[in-house]
């Protein structure tokens, strides 16, 4: 069979990963070149490189070859453009966070560090579990309630036993499990939506209103997250989660009313809740009167534009810039410090591979065969995409700061892990559906010629 329909050897399989197979190693060497810059600079300044300064490159490299590895024992036939695009990601981020310091422990091996090979071999794992079209199970029947549910407990309970640092609300060891409702929120709508697009669609006639009564239980859904997230100030990841959603309820039913009605949701939305929450308040003032108050609310985005502006066009080179005059330099603003050190060129570098992350994501949910796919897809690249604009935008005072780190790149475990499953779903899906099992040449033959096939049977047992 073809490679594109049917099964395929191990042989065929390691032909067809060849192009993945040249890039992912590509990837390595440009990795490699980063940190030989930094223990360069380390040197320079009078430090000491020692084994575990070689670590962090070293399951790097381990990482991709695994995960290649598995991919071509599993015969995966998905995208592999996204794969390389990722990979290049988080190896920037093992980079960026080996620069910050965020790997140093006393001569053990960091958590920091394990979270990025650990998460690339998840990463492939899911898409492995999930190909062949086994992840339309995952946003069919009463799985769709079932993200539901557990989205609104796993929140409920983080309200009722987690900690406030910051403004938000963690659990024990500051780690954010809310980040998970980026995957079960997006199953969640991506399911209800295909269940249930031809009443989601059919809007009024005469005047242009959705259908309530079919929106009903997605809307209360959405109210009771609403206040959750509300009363946990993580505006940012409700933002998110909202774009999803209208993206979503868009694509399955092809209705643009849904973008129109939720920008203006949106904004009503966004003005009461800057009313009740002081500290939204004080940020959007920030962004729009940086130098009102320089050395209070508006400190991290001064300092931030300070740094990314003394990088220039090509930067001071990787570690030999301040990053310890930037606030929450290895999450939040671990693009500043790009800038800063890398200049202009750096970030461009970050950013177009984010675009062709995304480029490669919407290109593989829009050829989805099956509604599942298709919305599950879209709305996880609009969850990847967004979280990455308001970063990037937030540091260089674009739109406001949200508190939202950087895909692959930040200090951050929980959203670091969840980015890797999300992706292995879009791998996934990218494999495409499972070969349709071939068709008995006899019966295809003799299909519409009434008694041949059992004339034929009678012959052959007389035989």
């Amino acid at each position: 069979m073809s490679r594109a329909n049917g099964p395929i050897d191990i042989a065929d399989a390691w032909d067809l990963r060849a192009p993945e197979r040249a890039l992912l190693a590509w990837c390595v060497v440009c990795i490699a070149l980063g940190f030989v810059m930094l223990w360069g600079s380390t040197h320079v300044g009078g430090g000491v490189i020692d084994g575990l300064d070689l670590l962090p490159l070293g399951l790097y490299a381990l990482s991709l070859l695994t995960l290649h590895l598995l991919l071509v024992a599993a015969r995966f036939r998905g995208d592999q453009l996204i794969l390389v695009a990722v990979a290049f990601l988080s190896g920037f981020g093992m980079l960026a966070q080996y620069r910050m310091g965020s790997f140093e422990t006393e001569g053990t091996i960091s958590l920091n560090l394990l979270l990025f090979p650990i998460g690339l071999i998840l990463m492939g794992a899911i898409a492995i579990v999930l190909m062949r079209g086994r992840y339309q199970m995952l946003a069919q029947g009463h799985w769709i309630w079932v993200w539901a549910v557990l989205s609104l407990g796993l929140l409920a309970v983080l309200l009722m036993f987690g900690q406030r640092f910051r403004g938000g609300v963690y659990a024990a060891g500051l780690v954010t499990p809310s980040e998970i409702l980026k995957v079960t929120i997006v199953l969640f709508v991506a399911g209800f939506v295909a269940r249930n697009a031809k009443s989601l669609g059919a809007w009024g006639k005469g005047l242009p209103l959705p259908p309530w009564r079919a929106l009903l239980p997605l809307a209360g859904f959405w109210l009771v997250l609403a206040g959750l997230l509300v009363v946990q100030r993580d505006l940012g990841l409700f933002i998110i989660l909202s774009i999803a959603m209208l993206t979503m309820l868009f694509v399955g039913t092809g209705r643009a009313g849904y973008l129109f009605f939720g920008g203006i949701g949106a904004v009503a939305l966004a003005g009461a809740v800057l009313k009740v929450l002081p500290h939204g308040e004080r940020r959007v003032t920030a962004w729009l009167e940086p130098f009102r108050d320089p050395t209070g609310g508006s400190w991290q985005i001064l300092q931030g534009l300070s740094g990314m502006y003394s990088g220039g066009l090509w930067g001071e080179g990787f570690g030999r810039g301040s990053p310890q005059y930037t606030p929450i330099a290895q999450s939040d603003f671990i693009y500043s410090v790009i800038g800063e050190e890398l200049g202009f060129a750096g970030c461009t570098i970050v950013i177009v591979f984010f675009l062709i992350l995304f480029g490669r994501s919407l290109l593989v949910a829009s050829r989805a065969r099956d509604a599942d796919g298709r919305l599950v897809g879209i709305g996880l690249v609009t969850v990847l995409a967004t979280q990455t604009f308001l970063n990037i935008g937030g540091v260089t005072k674009f739109v406001p700061l949200t508190g939202l780190p950087l895909p692959f790149i930040s200090h951050g475990g929980s959203s670091l892990i969840t980015g890797f499953i999300a992706v292995g779903i879009l791998l996934a899906i990218s494999d495409g559906q499972p070969a349709a099992p071939p068709r008995n040449r006899m019966s295809t033959q003799t299909k519409g010629v009434p008694g041949k096939g059992a004339r034929r049977s009678r012959g052959s047992a007389a035989e």
